[in-house]
């Protein structure tokens, strides 16, 4: 029987992953703009929903800070990671960060999916989380890599999603408290 699942606002974590200026730059135009598009929706969505955010940077001296569109978005409350390991669960305090959180889902958006973004939810599932990877909020600096880790975190029980199916998840309902704001940041 499948893992059926749906991200549930009060179980969920967004995790942003080295979304930088100078790795952005390497990446084609149009991508980058889905990407930034789609991770500032989900980051505010996180903001007015209350919804923990981890955030990391890949060695931030050579690839630079969190892309200035993305930086903007985020929660005050975003916990920041510097890391050279590839998966984020081997920055130091991460694994702890998730544990604290208190969470059991983790939403994947970043760079690059098929490094860093399926080694970390590869990771997370290894650990017994839910991880649900944002396709439209996540890329590679080539096609064809960015559809070998879809194939391959659709392989190993991952979830693929897109960024407005993980908002309404999250809200539930038309009911929701914060459904009008988060109604007017798809516009």
């Amino acid at each position: 029987m499948p893992n059926v699942s749906t991200c549930q606002a009060e179980n969920s974590a967004l995790v942003v992953v080295d979304i930088q200026q100078r790795l952005g730059d390497a990446m084609p135009g149009k991508v980058l703009n889905r990407v930034l598009l789609n991770t500032t929706l989900l980051a505010r969505a996180s903001d007015l929903m209350e919804i923990p955010v981890l955030q990391t940077e890949q060695y931030p001296q050579g690839l630079g800070a969190t892309h200035a569109a993305v930086a903007e978005a985020l929660p005050a409350t975003t916990r920041l990671f510097e890391k050279q390991s590839f998966s984020c669960c081997g920055a130091d305090g991460f694994e702890q960060a998730l544990d604290a959180s208190g969470r059991r889902q983790f939403v994947l958006v970043g760079m690059e999916a098929h490094v860093c973004v399926l080694q970390t939810a590869l990771d997370l599932q290894r650990r017994g989380f839910d991880a649900f990877v944002v396709e439209d909020a996540i890329c590679s600096r080539r096609l064809e890599n960015y559809q070998n880790a879809l194939d391959h975190l659709r392989q190993n029980g991952v979830h693929v999603v897109s960024a407005e199916s993980v908002v309404f998840e999250w809200m539930g309902s038309a009911t929701h408290p914060q459904f009008k704001s988060i109604q007017a940041l798809l516009r």
